[in-house]
């Protein structure tokens, strides 16, 4: 990493679709949150080496996990507190807020975050119709938890339908569940795993080519590549990339479907953000929101997209950010 790129972030602007450049080179979110064009920061042209510009991001992980987001419509707001917070019985963390209007609703799993954001602005595309089968882009969160009452009393004190388990072949019960937006959460219930899902979580990605999507995950990025396995209940093969606490799971149900790549995304915590902007720009990844800088945050992102538009964005913190200080 540049000595003169020590800042990071992942705990500010998480909507930052259909982002507009002004003649002060500023980008500004659609919640209204202003930050500095990054073309300052970027890597200088014959800086990186071949070695390094054909590399992954992997030794730049800076957080056992990654984290990942929920867009929402803003009315949902309450439910959707109640549901992750009550029901699902995550932590729940200080909120940040990014604008006078715009709050962003963290909640903890294990040393990562699902974190809430009311509001679907900009360009994405919105369509959870058909659940986990019904098109691409991340179709399901999946969490663990060890007793099945106890996940279903929470449920009936949260003033929500208790899941319906049933029993795997391997001795795990599963439950599928939606959130208040329509969103699947798939529910396990395994001996030997911390409650609240404390041992990280899985996503689910409905891709449109296997190939594709599993070498970004894998040669982009750098996730650690697993054995594909067979998932009966829902009747698909996963192809399993982890870091640490967190598993992103792919698979392929059909073609030709409607694609959303607005309700949910990741974020990296990494070392070095404008890497991943050189990285991407050596090898044609999309770009959603370029370089750029946040200094009240103490930030420094990029967000780039998967082939199916999933949002995938490097957040680099620095010494001031409540990431450094502890304060997640």
């Amino acid at each position: 990493m540049k000595a003169t790129k020590t800042l990071f972030g992942g705990v500010a602007a998480i909507a930052l679709t259909a982002c507009a450049v002004n003649a002060q080179e500023t980008i500004t979110t659609p919640e209204g949150a202003v930050m500095q064009s990054g073309s300052d920061l970027a890597y200088a042209p014959g800086e990186l080496t071949d070695a390094q510009l054909n590399g992954t991001m992997r030794a730049e992980f800076r957080q056992n996990s990654m984290n990942v987001f929920r867009r929402f419509p803003r009315e949902l707001t309450e439910e959707m507190v109640n549901f992750y917070v009550n029901a699902l019985h995550l932590r729940s963390l200080n909120p940040i807020q990014l604008t006078a209007t715009q709050q962003m609703i963290l909640t903890g799993v294990g040393s990562g975050q699902i974190k809430l954001s009311a509001g679907q602005q900009g360009n994405r595309l919105y369509n959870l119709e058909g659940g986990y089968a019904g098109g691409t882009g991340i179709r399901f969160f999946l969490l663990s938890y060890p007793d099945a009452d106890v996940v279903s009393q929470r449920f009936a004190d949260a003033g929500l339908a208790a899941p319906e388990f049933v029993q795997r072949g391997d001795g795990v019960q599963q439950a599928l569940v939606r959130d208040p937006g329509g969103f699947d959460i798939v529910i396990l219930i395994r001996e030997g795993v911390q409650d609240g899902s404390e041992d990280g979580i899985g996503v689910g990605i409905h891709v449109s080519d296997l190939e594709a999507s599993r070498a970004f995950y894998r040669d982009f990025v750098g996730l650690d590549e697993l054995q594909p396995f067979d998932a009966p209940i829902l009747g698909t093969r996963f192809y399993p990339y982890r870091h640490a606490e967190t598993s992103i799971l792919l698979y392929k149900m059909g073609d030709d479907l409607p694609a959303d790549n607005g309700n949910a995304g990741i974020q990296y915590v990494v070392a070095d953000a404008p890497l991943a902007a050189a990285l991407a720009a050596h090898r044609g990844v999309a770009v959603e929101t370029p370089l750029n800088k946040l200094t009240g945050f103490d930030l420094i992102t990029v967000w780039l997209n998967d082939p199916d538009g999933v949002t995938n964005y490097f957040a680099q913190v620095g010494p001031s950010s409540r990431t450094a200080r502890g304060e997640n």
